[in-house]
């Protein structure tokens, strides 16, 4: 019995022991916890701040990625495509559809002495597509692929003409139209068809009596495409040949897709008829 004592003591004891060991290298870790390094509010704010600088600067190269390789948004800033794309219209652009350029990079590396594509696709005839304008800085332009490398394309009296054939085109409707900055007015709208059965509307402000209603034959060289606007005089595009010419494949961003949004700036109103609406 007294051995047992003895050694239900001892067990106790040493218990008691281990305790006091534990309670004193629990109270050395409270003491040694500031001087170990215990957060401060100073570190947890640069912390944050920290964490929320990698958060955005990842946000930025995705947004980039997708900018160069997927989709990259664009607005309409002038009337040229009327009435099928109208100011204040923002769009998506599909990079994959004709593969990759220069053109298909962001600024300043647009400006890079890149040339050719990769993963080419060749646009076709009737396509709404945005290109850099060499003669105007680089800056965007969107407009209709009308002529193939190749291809003869004139203006007779209004009609178009591919490889001297004229393009069918019949009257759909007058509709209200600003022209020259002038007040609205009536303007006549025609629906062309293309050789390969593309067909969309265009809108004429003089009729067929516009500056660029007759012109000479232009021979699109190998490699080049011919753009026209859909408002036939009121857009400046390919039979302009000193500021806007031939459009060099590599200069081509890529397809206008879709519309995201649509802001009527003059009665700051949402065109909410035209969200999501398909570019043809």
């Amino acid at each position: 019995m007294d051995d047992k004592k003895n050694i239900d003591s001892r067990d106790g004891a040493a218990g008691d022991a281990l305790g006091d060991a534990g309670r004193k290298h629990d109270g050395e870790r409270k003491e040694t916890g500031p001087a170990g390094g215990e957060s401060k509010p100073g570190n947890t704010f640069r912390e944050e701040a920290i964490d929320l600088a990698k958060t955005v600067a990842w946000a930025v190269a995705i947004a980039l990625v997708l900018r160069i390789i997927i989709f990259q948004p664009f607005n309409i800033p002038s009337g040229s495509m009327k009435p099928n794309l109208l100011v204040g219209d923002f769009l998506f652009v599909s990079k994959p559809a004709y593969g990759y350029s220069r053109a298909s990079l962001v600024w300043p590396l647009t400006r890079l002495d890149i040339h050719g594509r990769i993963l080419a696709h060749e646009p076709k005839r009737g396509d709404v597509l945005v290109f850099k304008n060499r003669k105007d800085g680089n800056k965007d332009y969107i407009k209709r692929l009308i002529g193939m490398p190749g291809d003869e394309i004139q203006m007779r009296g209004g009609r178009l003409h591919i490889n001297g054939a004229p393009v069918q085109k019949e009257f759909v409707e007058y509709r209200l139209a600003s022209c020259d900055g002038m007040a609205a007015k009536q303007v006549p709208t025609f629906r062309e068809t293309l050789p390969n059965g593309v067909n969309y509307i265009v809108q004429e402000c003089h009729g067929d009596r516009g500056h660029l209603d007759d012109t000479a034959v232009y021979k699109v060289p190998a490699g080049r495409y011919f753009m026209m606007g859909d408002n036939r005089d009121q857009s400046e595009d390919s039979r302009v040949t000193a500021r806007v010419g031939y459009v060099p494949f590599e200069d081509i961003v890529g397809r206008a897709e879709r519309l995201f949004l649509s802001v009527d700036g003059q009665r700051f109103a949402i065109r909410f008829g035209r969200i999501l609406k398909k570019i043809e």
